[in-house]
């Protein structure tokens, strides 16, 4: 009984970890540039696509394949901000929904174009298969790398952000990009290299979990509404309130579909709406 609810409890913090280095470029774009990007899930799937085509087409191993998917993700968001999305910064949020929404319609034909509608076979090498003793305990190995390249990511992104010049020149953008400009920050290059950023994070996350979440042409659409509770619930605009929101979101996700599989779909969106109704701003909200 013990052994079940820990490895129940490994896997929520995985699928978590793993919700969260995808969603977190979503919470810097709709918490510090204030854009809703309903299109994030469309940058995940590209790099899941990258991945697979890497290692499945062209050899390349597993660990090389992840940076690369990193890579083609971000610069397809730096070419996007700069042609298409900086047109709407300053428009509506109803205008920034149907613009991205159509991205994302745009981004599942054309990847069920190119590959075809089924899920694409992936081969995780040898040494990310099987189990790892830990402490007596049998733990995916696969699930234990995604959880270490997470805390890695997590702990990078939020020394970016907090420590150095470029995390400043973003948080001075979003509070007064005039005051900003006038101190001699490119303002529009910083939201470029934010974006880019953020869409790149999501790809190394579709291809970091394809074995978890699958990859297909629905992939967007299928776990957007995942990527939008994991901000909404813990806040746009931080790094803390998303990562919290993600492993309780992910914990409870998996084991009500282990412990009550006949509802466990909606325990996830009964805890949104407990969780929204205690803390309406979210977990914790991004400081002024």
């Amino acid at each position: 009984m013990v052994s079940n609810f820990i490895g129940v409890l490994f896997d929520g913090i995985a699928y978590g970890s793993l919700l969260f280095l995808i969603s977190v470029g979503l919470s810097v774009t709709m918490g510090l540039m204030n854009f809703v990007n309903l299109a994030h899930g469309a940058f995940a799937m590209l790099g899941g696509y990258v991945c697979v085509t890497m290692m499945m087409r062209m050899g390349l191993p597993f660990l090389l394949s992840l940076p690369l998917a990193f890579i083609a993700s971000a610069a397809v968001g730096f070419v996007l901000e700069r042609t298409l999305y900086r047109r709407l910064y300053k428009a509506s949020h109803l205008d920034q929904v149907l613009f991205s929404i159509g991205l994302t319609f745009m981004a599942v034909a054309g990847a069920t174009y190119l590959f075809g509608p089924q899920q694409q076979p992936v081969q995780l090498p040898d040494w990310l298969r099987g189990q790892v003793s830990v402490f007596g305990l049998d733990l995916g190995a696969y699930r234990l790398f995604m959880i270490a390249v997470v805390v890695l990511i997590t702990l990078a992104l939020g020394y970016l952000i907090e420590r150095t010049r470029f995390g400043a020149q973003i948080r001075a953008s979003v509070d007064n990009q005039a005051a900003s400009a006038g101190l001699g920050i490119n303002v529009n290059r910083v939201f470029s290299l934010t974006f880019a950023l953020g869409s790149g994070l999501a790809g190394l996350g579709g291809g970091l979990g394809i074995d978890v979440l699958g990859l297909d042409p629905t992939f967007p659409i299928k776990y957007m509404v995942y990527f939008l509770l994991v901000v909404a619930v813990g806040g746009a605009g931080t790094i803390k309130g998303p990562l919290l929101a993600a492993i309780i979101l992910g914990v409870f996700d998996v084991a009500g579909k282990y412990y009550v599989p006949a509802v466990g779909a909606f325990v996830i969106y009964a805890l949104m709406v407990i969780l929204l109704l205690l803390f309406p701003a979210g977990l914790i909200g991004r400081r002024s």
